[in-house]
Order: structure tokens, then C-alpha cells, then sequence
């Protein structure tokens, strides 16, 4: 269990929530929602514990486990599937016993191979006690379940691309949670952002499944609208004007009624306190003109003035970034070519022999299994990795601009501000600024450090850093993750008016309606065919 009293969150001086309670039980599967940037991921890390609350009290109790939307992983070097079993104390028992099984193979010596029978055998005691075998299995079928296949959970985490880690350390937070009896599953409240990242749709079917039944408390962020239906019976809305959180105890649909008819009933009062404003200042007008009445005169300027900020103040919230991709720089024919490309990490070979050619103009869709490459080619041709064979060669005028899913793009100690003069060093200052408040970047955010944004944030960081240049060939990488809906619309309507060459690796069918591609390249084979709508049912799955 999780209660929060008194709670105030701030981001600079921005206050996010001001002494707001809120409390997660077993039972409760709470959706937290609201505009990016309204302080749901930084209200998550401080119910986790990972931050401090500006004011305020938290007490929690029983086990927590929290995905956060970056996690960052300790050791890199052990397997997928020691870190699995380490949330519950196995993989250090696995480790020893296998040790023991060589010892007791190899030793010649009778008393040291006894001596390593008896430890052998004390090992799996405990490893029995703590679930053994059977624990083993159910982590492998949670890893199953989530896109993770044997070959990956022998795999050590530095060789996985970043959605394989991310999975990964989903399936230890749900495998600590599953645990029965005292300590497990039924005690452990899930915290969980944006938990449908990198996953295929019969993994979040899956997941769905697994949230429904859990016994204990979760609070999840995302913007995966079947997941909050199947899923939550109470919604926390952060207000990011407000400062409030406003709690609803019911289900999906019935919050989305009642949010409907609460930004029906703000509509009409802030139209009617424009309208009054309006009265207000036309009297005000007429009052001027005679002495004995210029002070009521103000007085009723200045209440117009109010009514008139209070109206602006609520429209704020519903403000979008206004995304843009850049016009493109002229260009050859064929700005963009891959030959024989070939990548491994370690023993695993990722993809072998892709060749292709990204014609000006050109929209094309990588599709492939988790796994299959689909990062890792982006990665090559933006120049971020180095192929183990083959090249990419720019051709005539070549601008390449990248969106990286993980934001690698972004230096997180870096500010706001930084990060998108570097990306356009050469765009006058207030060109900049301006472009920024686009974004709805301004003020004091623009000294804020990029690694303390949001998830949604980081991506319209971003996308404004991709903005500010003149690329003529897009390489994006699940440009919809962690975006509201409204700032989804925003990027899907760039994609269908940008006329630059774009290869587009996504989980979203509606990036790839706006982007009306005309070729698809299927990974690990690197084969390339022209688009039809069949391959669009490919794309969730993919």
C-alpha cells in the first residue's frame, strides 16, 4: 500500500501538484493520465521512492515494483535471465550450483568432490525452498509471454537493443510480483510507465491479462487506450494548470464521460466569463468619459482583466505542440544508400547482406519481429553504430535526421536550451526560441536538464532538435511513443505533409496510415517489396 498526504511536486518553480492525498491499496488498479508535461512520470518515481516529494508525506508498505520509462540497468554484463531471476534471489543460487555441478565433475580428489556434493546439494535445498524449478519455468513463460525467446534470456543485456532490456525488466517486476505467499504478489504494488513500449500486440493482450488479475495495487501510465479500459477501476487526471489531481473511482469509460461533460461545463464558463469580460469592458468605455465615474470605470477593467486571465489560464491546458517536420534540402535522386549491410553483437547475428536504396521523396516501413534488427538498422544509417560489414553511402546532398526511440540523441545533463543549440547551431537565437515555444518550451523550462523531462517531453524535445534542421531523409524510431493524443495527432500530421524521404520503424498503424509508404523492408532477411494494406496488420505484431 501506497498514501500520500500533503503531496507537492515541483519541476523548478513550476508546481505540478500542491498538497494533493492520494492512497493505492490492494485492489486499486489506477490509471494516471494527463497532458505530458503535468508531472506523471516525476508523481511516479516519488510514489516509488526513487525521488523527493517538494512537501509532503509518503508511507508505503509491502513490495514495489516500478518500470520507469528509462530504466537504466546496473551490471550489463550478466544475462537477461540472472536478471529476471534476481527478484527473487535466484540467480545467484543458479550461478553457485552450476559451479558446484563443474566441481563435482571435474574434481579428481574424493574428499573435495564429497565436499562439493554436500554443497551442491545444500544450494538446491535452498534453491527449492525459494520455488526452484518451477519459479524457473514461470519466469521463462513470463519472458515468453513478453517477446522474450530463450536464445534472448542467454543473452547478456549489453547485446539487447534498448525495447529487449526494457522488456526484460518488465518481466523481473512481474515475476517478483507473481511470487505467492507472504512478501508476494498479493502485497507488491506495480508502478508502472508506459509498460506497452516494445511490445507486440499478443504481448499487451497478455499483459492486459496479467494487470486484470493482479491482487495488489497498480498505478500504470500510458497512452494505450485498451489497456486503460481492460484494465484500471480508478483514474487519477493530473490538472497541469491546476495543480491538482482530481480522483475518480471508476472504470475507463465511465472517466471518460465524466471528463467529457467537466470539459463541456469549462467551455461554457469560460466562454461566459469571456463574454462578461467583454460586457465589462464596453461599459468601462462608456464610464471614462466622466470623471465621477473613472474609478468604477477601472474597477471594472480590472475585473475583465481577471476574467479574461482566469479564461486563458484554463484554455492553457489544452495547448499542443505544433509539430512540423522541416522543408527538406534539395537533393540527388537517391540521397541515401545501403550496401551489404551486417551486424552481430557477439555470437548473435542481428542481420546479414541489407541492401537498399531510400530514393527522394521515398516512404518506407521497416517491419520485423522483436529483436529482428529494426533499431539497429536505423542506427546504421544515422551513423550512430558502425556496420560489422558493408556501408552506407550519402549520396548528393544528403541531410539525414534521426529520432531515437531511447532519446540517445539527447545529452540528459544538457538543458532544454542546449540541446536543441546543438542540434541547429547555426538558427538565429530568437528563430530558436520561438520553434521552442512551439513545443510549449519556455521560460525558465528552457534551463531545465533534459534528463529530468518526461517521456513525452523528451520526445517533443526531440522531435523540435529534428525540427530545427532541413533534413531531407527522416530516420524515426517509434516517433508516437509517450505522446497524448493530441500531440500524436500533431506528429502523424507532419508525417502526411513532409515530403522528404522517410524509413519509419513503428508499433502505431496509424503512423503508418499518415506516412502512405510505398515500400516495406522485412527484417532479419532484409527483403523488399512494395506496400500493400496486408502488411499493415503486420505492423502491432511486428
Amino acid at each position: 500500500m501506497i498514501s500520500a498526504t500533503g503531496l507537492e511536486l515541483r519541476a523548478g518553480s513550476r508546481i505540478l501538484l500542491s498538497d494533493t492525498t492520494l492512497r493505492v491499496q490492494p485492489g486499486d488498479r489506477v490509471g494516471l493520465v494527463g497532458r505530458n508535461g503535468a508531472g506523471k512520470t516525476t508523481s511516479l518515481r516519488v510514489l516509488a521512492g526513487e525521488g523527493q516529494p517538494y512537501a509532503g508525506q509518503i508511507a508505503r508498505s509491502g513490495e514495489i515494483g516500478y518500470l520507469p520509462q528509462d530504466p537504466r540497468e546496473g551490471d550489463l554484463t550478466v544475462t537477461a535471465k540472472d536478471r529476471v531471476l534476481s527478484a527473487r534471489g535466484l540467480d545467484a543460487l543458479v550461478r553457485d550450483m552450476q559451479k558446484a555441478q563443474t566441481a563435482m565433475a571435474e574434481l579428481v580428489d574424493d574428499r573435495a568432490r564429497d565436499r562439493a556434493i554436500t554443497k551442491y546439494g545444500k544450494l538446491e535445498e535452498r534453491f527449492a525452498a525459494r520455488g526452484g524449478y518451477a519459479a524457473e519455468s514461470e519466469a521463462g513463460r513470463i519472458c515468453s509471454n513478453l517477446g522474450l525467446p530463450g536464445r534472448v534470456l542467454d543473452q547478456q543485456l549489453e547485446t539487447l537493443s534498448g525495447g529487449q532490456r526494457r522488456r526484460v525488466e518488465l518481466a523481473r517486476i512481474l515475476f517478483a510480483a507473481a511470487e505467492e505467499g507472504p512478501g508476494g504478489g498479493s502485497a507488491t504494488t506495480l508502478l508502472l510507465d508506459e509498460p506497452t513500449n516494445h511490445l507486440d500486440a499478443d504481448s499487451i493482450a497478455w499483459l492486459r491479462d496479467f494487470l486484470k488479475n493482479h491482487e495488489g495495487g497498480l498505478v500504470v501510465i500510458s497512452h494505450d487506450v485498451d489497456l486503460l479500459e481492460a484494465v484500471v477501476n480508478k483514474v487519477w487526471f493530473l490538472d497541469a494548470v491546476r495543480g491538482e489531481a482530481d480522483v475518480y473511482n471508476m472504470d475507463w469509460r465511465r472517466y471518460q464521460d465524466a471528463r467529457a461533460a467537466d470539459e463541456k461545463r469549462r467551455r461554457r464558463e469560460r466562454a461566459n466569463a469571456e463574454k462578461k469580460a467583454s460586457q465589462l469592458n464596453a461599459q468601462a468605455d462608456k464610464m471614462r468619459a466622466k470623471a465621477t465615474k473613472a474609478v468604477a470605470a477601472q474597477n471594472m477593467a480590472k475585473r475583465a482583466e481577471k476574467l479574461l486571465a482566469e479564461a486563458e489560464s484554463e484554455q492553457a491546458q489544452e495547448k499542443v505542440a505544433k509539430i512540423r517536420f522541416p522543408d527538406p534540402a534539395s537533393c540527388g535522386r537517391t540521397p541515401m544508400t545501403a550496401e551489404g549491410l551486417s551486424k552481430a553483437y557477439g555470437s548473435l547475428e542481428i542481420f546479414s547482406g541489407v541492401d537498399l536504396a531510400i530514393d527522394r521523396g521515398a516512404k518506407v516501413v521497416v517491419l520485423g519481429l522483436n529483436g529482428a534488427g529494426k533499431t539497429t538498422l536505423l542506427r546504421l544509417l544515422a551513423g550512430m553504430e558502425e556496420p560489422d560489414s558493408g556501408q552506407v553511402v550519402a549520396g548528393h546532398g544528403l541531410r539525414a535526421g534521426y529520432y531515437a526511440q531511447e532519446h540517445e540523441t539527447l545529452d540528459p545533463d544538457a538543458s532544454v536550451w542546449d540541446n536543441v543549440r546543438t542540434a541547429a547551431p547555426d538558427t538565429p537565437e530568437q528563430q530558436l526560441r520561438t520553434l521552442l515555444g512551439s513545443f510549449l518550451f519556455s521560460g525558465e523550462q528552457l534551463q531545465q536538464p533534459a534528463g529530468s523531462l518526461s517521456g513525452g517531453e523528451k520526445t517533443r524535445l526531440a522531435l523540435a532538435g529534428l525540427v530545427s534542421s532541413a533534413a531531407n531523409v527522416l530516420l524515426l524510431d517509434e516517433p508516437t511513443n509517450n505522446l497524448d493524443p493530441a500531440s500524436r495527432e500533431q506528429v502523424l500530421d507532419a508525417l502526411r505533409s513532409f515530403t522528404g524521404a522517410v524509413v519509419l520503424v513503428t508499433h502505431d498503424p496509424g503512423a503508418v496510415d499518415a506516412l502512405e509508404p510505398d515500400r516495406v523492408i522485412l527484417l532479419p532477411d532484409g527483403t523488399e517489396d512494395h506496400w500493400s494494406a496486408d502488411y499493415l496488420e503486420l505492423v502491432q505484431l511486428a
